[in-house]
């Protein structure tokens, strides 16, 4: 089995006004056409009642910047992203 594998992991983008789920979907739909080949997988749902993790997970990477490593988990910035 693959660490971090599973439903447990997936990734999830959290909106609370319309117009945020539109530009999330926009986003997704274009990082997936010009990179990802269609294989993101992150949902797009509508925020609910909020829990904070525990205080040992607050901060993690900051706390362990060797704790987690991921090569697949970067920030891209979009360049001249128009959204409708």
């Amino acid at each position: 089995m693959d660490a971090d594998a599973g439903s447990q992991y997936r990734s999830a983008i959290f909106w609370s006004a319309p117009e945020q789920e539109k530009v999330a979907r926009q986003v997704t739909e274009r990082a997936n056409r010009q990179w990802w080949d269609g294989r993101i997988v992150t949902e797009i749902v509508q925020a609910g009642e909020w829990w904070n993790a525990e205080d040992y997970h607050q901060e993690y990477l900051h706390k362990n910047p060797y704790g987690y490593q991921c090569p697949t988990h970067h920030v891209r910035k979009l360049p001249d992203l128009k959204y409708d």
